[in-house]
């Protein structure tokens, strides 16, 4: 579970004062109604929340995994040791989404060391069932934080899948369940509601390292370590969304996130559109939308070259190369892709210490009305994108500015 770190907020207790009997209001006798039996005191909600759980509680799915990892020994050739190899272990969750058995989840669940590619060994288990199966990937998107898996060997009168909802139709104070193995507890529910339908934040990993800027869900229905991937459904038992993060103040300190009352989903559609995709992948990796250029601004990071944004330059070293104060840096632009097509032009790559830029071509500096500074701005305005939407870009070539619009075609979904 990824751990978003914020302030937090103290609470104070107040004891409301009521009268002890009704002498103070004038009187003079009371009466008894007779108990109600259970069932009669159950309140609507309740029994909606029972009925969810009971019909849909079956389609949610216990992941766990394992991931071999190689630790290198510096003093164990002295007494004749090498590398020790040690394995990983990690839980979450995830749901049916057909009767193919296919279970969304998130990437960070089932991803390997350094969030790279997939862990070495995916296992899931169903309600009521105390064997798990091996499961494989379908697909991956990191830049999105989802993933794609299915089980091997599952009886198939175990799948039961769980239907999806409209995440664009929510409003805010709706009722919200989040199901899923919050610290390993597997087959937990909690409910509360939807707090925030349009909340940005990082989601999913880019090749920088950095989460794009998505739309989430924000809930109070408590989401814990554990709880990735799981459904968060709505009165109706359709899942609107995929747990994926939760504010934790605590876990600042502990390195360790618990709910703080705020929790943070992945929208469904989101994961709709991508379904199709994940699902013809073969394994390999989905990503969003490209418009088929390269960065133009790079910097040498730790073990590789990393693309960064105009606002990583000196401001004199801007002036001098006659560029922008933010922006991204077009360095390359693909024949026949959608930048090409509406006149997009990298430039020539000049070295500086520490990286390399290019000059003479387009810098962009927004894109749908947002600024740009880096390929993860860019990607976060495509990343809902469809094939042919539209994406308006402000482009900035030699010192002067333009509009250009950039139509999305299917080499944008490659």
């Amino acid at each position: 579970m990824l751990v978003l770190v914020g302030l937090g907020l103290g609470a104070t207790l107040l004891r409301d004062q009521v009268p002890f009997s009704g002498a103070q209001t004038g009187q003079t006798a009371q009466t008894t109604t007779p108990a109600p039996t259970e069932a009669g005191a159950r309140l609507q909600n309740e029994q909606n929340t029972i009925d969810i759980v009971r019909r849909y509680e079956p389609g949610l799915v216990y992941i766990s995994t394992e991931q071999e990892v190689v630790s290198q020994n510096p003093l164990g050739y002295l007494f004749g040791q090498g590398d020790q190899t040690q394995v990983q272990q990690g839980v979450g969750s995830g749901f049916f989404v057909n009767e193919q058995g296919d279970i969304l989840t998130n990437y960070h669940v089932v991803a390997g060391e350094g969030g790279q590619g997939s862990a070495t060994r995916i296992s899931i288990r169903v309600m009521n069932r105390e064997q798990s199966v091996p499961a494989r990937v379908i697909g991956l998107a990191p830049q999105y934080d989802l993933a794609l898996i299915r089980p091997q060997g599952l009886d198939k009168s175990l799948i039961r899948p769980i239907p999806l909802g409209d995440s664009d139709t929510l409003r805010v104070g709706q009722k919200a369940v989040a199901m899923g193995a919050p610290f390993g507890l597997d087959f937990s529910v909690t409910e509360g509601i939807v707090s925030s339908t349009a909340r940005q934040i990082p989601i999913g990993f880019s090749a920088g390292g950095e989460g794009i800027t998505q739309k989430a869900i924000q809930t109070d229905a408590a989401i814990n370590p554990g709880n990735s991937g799981g459904p968060l459904l709505d009165s109706g038992g359709r899942v609107i969304g995929i747990n994926t993060q939760i504010l934790s103040p605590s876990g600042a300190a502990t390195g360790v996130g618990q709910s703080a009352g705020v929790g943070f989903a992945i929208p469904i559609n989101s994961a709709k559109s991508l379904l199709p995709r994940l699902q013809q992948a073969n394994g390999g990796v989905v990503g969003p939308p490209r418009l088929g250029i390269t960065a133009g601004l790079v910097v040498q990071g730790p073990d590789r070259p990393v693309p960064v944004g105009l606002s990583a330059l000196s401001s004199q070293g801007k002036q001098q190369l006659g560029l922008p104060e933010t922006g991204l840096v077009v360095g390359s632009v693909q024949a026949g892709s959608p930048a090409a097509e509406a006149g997009l032009r990298g430039g020539t790559m000049r070295a500086f210490q520490g990286g390399r830029v290019a000059v003479g071509g387009d810098v962009i500096v927004a894109a749908d009305g947002e600024p740009v500074d880096a390929l993860e701005d860019l990607q976060a305005v495509l990343i809902d994108k469809k094939q042919g939407d539209t994406v308006n870009l402000r482009v900035v070539r030699g010192g002067r500015a333009r509009n250009v619009t950039v139509t999305l075609d299917a080499s944008s979904f490659q």
